[in-house]
């Protein structure tokens, strides 16, 4: 497997309004964590409104994608009701995102938010995960998905059974 996978691809600007998260590469179950962590610590200083940029992110997963349905799903529940825009997607990542109908529950921008995406440039610390902590991960990202849209819950129903059954064994 590329190192590469597992290297920090989010690059941050935590103070900045909106926070911005610049993606830069591939992103999946195994740097999503770290994404997850970062929002939720913005969150508990009251830091509520996020936009992600997407140009130079190469692919994502359904990991990924649900860590952002997880984290659009609380911004809802505050009040007054922060919001995670996602901008400058490329075509497929756009596609995946409306495959899984986060495009209803994350703000998609089409292409002129008005942003300075230069700045953020700390890279987050995505330290490894147990086999453990992984699995609780993805089960917790799929869940998300279809708490965002049951139409998902067909989509992911073999692989939300093996990983209850995973994390259950442990």
């Amino acid at each position: 497997m590329p190192e590469i996978a597992t290297k920090p691809v989010y690059l941050v600007d935590a103070y900045s309004d909106p926070v911005l998260v610049r993606i830069e590469g591939r992103v999946n179950f195994q740097n999503s964590a770290c994404l997850r962590d970062f929002i939720g610590e913005m969150t508990q200083r009251n830091r509520v409104r996020f936009v992600l940029d997407f140009l130079h992110c190469s692919g994502m997963d359904s990991t990924f994608l649900g860590v952002l349905a997880g984290a659009a799903l609380e911004l809802r529940k505050r009040t007054p009701a922060g919001s995670l825009v996602l901008a400058r997607l490329g075509p497929r990542n756009l596609e995946l995102v409306r495959n899984l109908g986060l495009h209803r529950l994350l703000a998609v921008d089409s292409g002129n938010f008005p942003m300075n995406f230069s700045s953020g440039d700390t890279a987050l610390a995505c330290p490894e995960s147990s086999e453990l902590d992984c699995a609780r991960l993805v089960l917790e990202a799929h869940e998300n998905l279809v708490a965002a849209d049951e139409g998902n819950r067909a989509k992911f129903q073999d692989v939300l059974i093996f990983l209850k059954n995973r994390v259950e064994q442990r």
